[in-house]
């Protein structure tokens, strides 16, 4: 029964402190579209877009990693282009479009992205595999028949630390391929 109280003193001092914030100006209300809803939050002026998705929204597929926008990891589109959202202010991204990699697939069905990573082996542990596929997402919205040295160069700001890159290379040039024919 202790338990329960702390946890439900601890809840009123949490919204305390966010009536407080609120009534000194401190946050800022914002909408903007997550996975094709319509969100409207209340954020920090210092508040990280990574953090609300991942936190606030319970949108982890983004990581934390760097925090200086040079591994991908978090990689979300914004308008359809790639962002580091370790870097990005949540309230950068009022009134724009957010897709995460939890958005991607469609009816039940995963992306051909999404398709080509399992069936091509282009992950291993998985950690970089949201940021890879959101980047590639792009890349073959921009340029559906890229080179292998055009997925190369494009894919640059995306570090993996266990495949090598041979295997998501091949991923990405395979959902091009099948991309292609519908």
């Amino acid at each position: 029964m202790g338990d329960v109280n702390q946890a439900g003193r601890a809840r009123e001092s949490c919204m305390a402190k966010a009536m407080s914030k609120r009534a000194h100006g401190q946050l800022i209300p914002i909408s903007l579209t997550i996975n094709g809803a319509l969100s409207e939050i209340e954020v920090e002026p210092h508040e990280l877009l990574l953090d609300v998705v991942r936190e606030r929204l319970g949108l982890t597929g983004a990581k934390r990693s760097c925090d200086v926008q040079v591994c991908g990891a978090c990689t979300v589109l914004l308008d359809g282009r790639p962002v580091s959202s370790c870097t990005l202010l949540a309230f950068e991204a009022r009134g724009r479009e957010v897709l995460t990699i939890e958005g991607l697939a469609q009816n039940g069905k995963l992306h051909p992205l999404q398709d080509a990573f399992i069936e091509h082996g282009g992950f291993q542990c998985g950690f970089c595999t949201p940021g890879m596929i959101l980047t590639a997402k792009t890349l073959l919205d921009e340029n559906p028949d890229p080179t292998e040295e055009e997925v190369i160069h494009f894919m640059q700001g995306n570090i993996c630390r266990c495949t090598g890159y041979k295997k998501i290379i091949e991923s990405i040039t395979a959902a091009a391929k099948k991309m292609k024919k519908k």
